[in-house]
């Protein structure tokens, strides 16, 4: 595990964004109509509970308090897009806090979607913004939020 013990704490937020192709689940999974439940709450709630879990998941990734955890979610064509926000003040990012939220939330949707089509596919799980630190603000080439 890297020593971030000399490290000033400063406002560290990071973006996450994941796709999910849907397929015949998608009017399911928008129109809320599965016998699990609503598909989007429970992932956003999985996701949630996965950012603040990473610390416990990821190996050698530090455990952080967090501030602020947000998800969102876009039907868009047959994909759901979903997006995280992950904030705190701390000595490390929270890169893989949004990471592994996106992660889980696109596994809870395949989940709870499956009974309906087995052959979703998850897909572009990847950082799109990153606030705080020594290296500052970064953006990816492919954020066009």
């Amino acid at each position: 595990m890297v020593n971030v013990g000399g490290k000033a704490p400063t406002k560290r937020r990071a973006l996450a964004e994941g796709r999910i192709l849907l397929k015949s689940a998608y009017e399911a999974v928008k129109n809320d109509k599965l016998k699990k439940g609503s598909v989007i709450e429970c992932a956003r709630i999985a996701g949630i509970l996965a950012a603040k879990k990473t610390g416990n998941l990821i190996p050698l990734c530090h455990p952080l308090s967090i501030n602020y955890v947000s998800l969102n979610f876009e039907f868009k064509g047959e994909e759901l897009i979903i997006r995280s926000v992950v904030e705190c003040e701390g000595k490390t990012g929270v890169e893989m806090e949004a990471l592994t939220a996106v992660s889980v939330a696109c596994l809870t949707v395949y989940d709870m979607a499956k009974s309906v089509d087995k052959n979703m596919e998850i897909r572009q799980i990847l950082l799109m913004e990153k606030e705080g630190g020594k290296s500052g603000k970064w953006i990816s080439p492919k954020n066009n939020v």
